[in-house]
């Protein structure tokens, strides 16, 4: 064999060296990588066990978690519900009071209702002369059935001169009968309360004392009559204002009543002179029956001296009754006494009969 033909050989040889080479690192290489493999796979299989281990746990902790939760929503759910009852309850019972406010409102409302029609009406009945006349009366008839008995007063009487008094008070001499009557000059006096200037303000005010002083006259002319009423007569306003307004506008107009004899009275100044009325009445009265009760204090004295009489001759009786019931009682004591004696003697043969009574 030649030189190139060992040269061949040789590269063949070490081909053959190379793949051989090759192989056994390859199956090296083969063998680590099954071993890693097998290490990497164990090691999957423990990170699979962590993993199913951490898993429970989770899904443990996730139960119990779970189960809180669940508690918690209870007890919130619990809580919600009574805050709601609570609520709801609260809320009723304040609807119940906003129902009862709202009921007494209407009611307010009714009475405002009410009033206001009262007062549409009273203004209807001062805007017409006859009807505020009665209006008067009807006040007057009220204030003096109040106070008065009904023996003490009449109503729409009518004088010896013919005039109708809206009211007779019935007083002994003197002063004798008062007159009142209703006079209610509101025209004038509403006149007087709108005036606007000063100017106005005199000539209203002059209407007005001209006015009261018209039913002034008109009184003192009609129902001041002698001997049959007293001296002087009283002029009902029935209202406070106008009297009012009549004092401290015009006092000279109420100096003018004076000396017509003519009273000029309010709803409360009638009152007390009313009062003051039932106080005479009453002192008139018990003057009357001062005669009686004096006859009847002698009387009765009277009969306290015969009852003195009848005392001291029960009195005698009485000691000579007590003197038969002391002899009554002395006797009583003998016959004991005696009976005594008899139940202490021994009856018998040898007993003596010396001193015994002789048989019958």
């Amino acid at each position: 064999m030649g030189a190139a033909g060992m040269n061949e050989t040789f590269l063949i040889l070490a081909a053959a060296g190379a793949i051989l080479v090759i192989v056994l690192v390859a199956l090296l290489r083969s063998e680590r990588a099954r071993a890693e493999a097998a290490m990497r796979l164990a090691r999957l299989t423990e990170s699979a066990e962590s993993l199913a281990a951490a898993q429970a746990q989770l899904a443990g902790r996730q139960q119990l978690a779970q189960t809180g939760i669940n508690e918690r929503l209870e007890a919130l759910a619990k809580r919600l519900g009574d805050s709601l009852s609570e609520q709801t309850e609260k809320t009723g019972e304040r609807l119940r009071s906003l129902h009862e406010r709202l009921a007494v409102i209407d009611a307010a409302q009714k009475n405002i209702t009410d009033l206001s029609e009262q007062v549409v009406g009273l203004q209807d009945i001062l805007s017409n002369k006859q009807a505020r006349g009665a209006f008067g009366e009807i006040q007057l008839n009220d204030l003096v059935t109040s106070i008065l008995p009904p023996s003490a007063f009449d109503f729409q009487v009518t004088l010896s001169n013919g005039k109708r008094a809206d009211c007779l008070i019935k007083l002994p001499n003197p002063p004798g009968a008062i007159v009142i009557d209703a006079k209610f000059p509101l025209e004038s006096y509403h006149a007087l309360r709108e005036a606007k200037d000063e100017a106005t303000l005199k000539k209203v005010r002059r209407d007005f004392g001209a006015a009261v002083m018209v039913h002034v006259n008109d009184i003192a002319g009609k129902y001041i009559v002698p001997g049959e009423t007293a001296e002087s007569a009283l002029m009902f306003l029935p209202s406070e204002a106008v009297y009012a307004e009549l004092h401290a506008s015009l006092p000279d107009i109420v100096e003018k009543s004076y000396r017509a004899k003519v009273w000029i009275v309010s709803p409360t100044t009638l009152m007390a002179t009313l009062n003051t009325v039932r106080a005479v009445l009453k002192d008139v009265r018990m003057r009357e029956q001062a005669g009686v009760i004096q006859v009847e204090v002698l009387r009765m004295l009277e009969d306290v001296a015969r009852l003195d009489k009848r005392v001291d001759s029960l009195e005698g009786h009485f000691n000579l009754a007590a003197k038969d019931i002391g002899q009554i009682s002395t006797s009583a004591k003998k016959i004991v006494s005696r009976g005594e004696k008899i139940q202490d003697v021994q009856i018998g043969d040898d007993t003596p009969t010396e001193g015994l009574p002789p048989p019958v």
